[in-house]
């Protein structure tokens, strides 16, 4: 589903990541751990095409992004929900209409987007919040927005970026308790953070990044081990 090859990017003479190679499958739910300058938010951006590998391949989907031509772009980010720290919400809208914008992005009929949103909002819990504005929600809530709009447009993969950075720890487990609800449904997530407590909690796969190179990858072993599994059943000899 995802895979990165031998990927490195530079911004001039600093070296953000460095030959970083791994497999995500579909339905996985994987962290990518590391630092503050680990290279973790700029894998992210390479998959959304806001920078270009300086070598190295990205597949998604059966889609080289590294190769993709500009106006395809949009058609990429329309299958991958994005969660920032930051929130990007905006300001002036409602919580109905800041996820009802994804929609209108992708031109989905008007008649269409009511019952899609208060699906989205129900399942983050803010179907009864959703008239009112961001300034009037907690960051938690503004979290779940986020990941409403990023469901809303009903993606293959959700990635998201620290969004637990700016929680205390109660809210911070509701916020993965909810990806984990999204992911038990079979969407595939990659969560990037520095909070180790969180991913030793939830026992899910992790990526570790240091200094921009992968220097562990919990799900390396037990994809070995399938690998090996699966050739030693096809060298097995057939007693039909």
């Amino acid at each position: 589903m995802l895979e990165y090859k031998n990927v490195s990017k530079k911004f001039g003479d600093i070296v953000a990541v460095t030959d970083v190679s791994f497999i995500v499958e579909p339905g996985e739910f994987v962290y990518i751990t590391g630092h503050s300058g680990a290279g973790k938010t700029t894998l992210l951006r390479l998959l959304i095409r806001e920078y270009l590998p300086t070598s190295g391949e990205i597949i998604f989907d059966e889609v080289e992004v590294h190769s993709l031509k500009r106006k395809d772009v949009p058609v990429l980010r329309q299958q991958i929900g994005s969660v920032f720290q930051d929130y990007k919400l905006l300001p002036e809208r409602t919580i109905f209409e800041n996820v009802e914008v994804a929609l209108a992005v992708k031109n989905t009929p008007k008649d269409e987007r009511e019952a899609r949103v208060e699906k989205v909002l129900d399942l983050v819990g803010l179907k009864k919040r959703m008239g009112l504005f961001p300034s009037q929600l907690s960051g938690g809530e503004l979290q779940r927005v986020t990941i409403a709009r990023a469901l809303v447009v009903n993606p293959i993969l959700i990635f998201a970026d620290e969004p637990t950075g700016n929680l205390d720890n109660k809210t911070a487990g509701g916020i993965i308790e909810l990806f984990e609800k999204i992911n038990s449904e079979g969407k595939t997530i990659l969560v990037a953070t520095h909070n180790e407590h969180l991913v030793g909690a939830g026992k899910k796969r992790e990526i570790k990044l240091a200094e921009g190179k992968l220097i562990h990858d919990s799900g390396a072993k037990k994809k070995k081990d399938k690998v090996e599994e699966k050739e030693k059943k096809e060298d097995e000899p057939s007693h039909n």
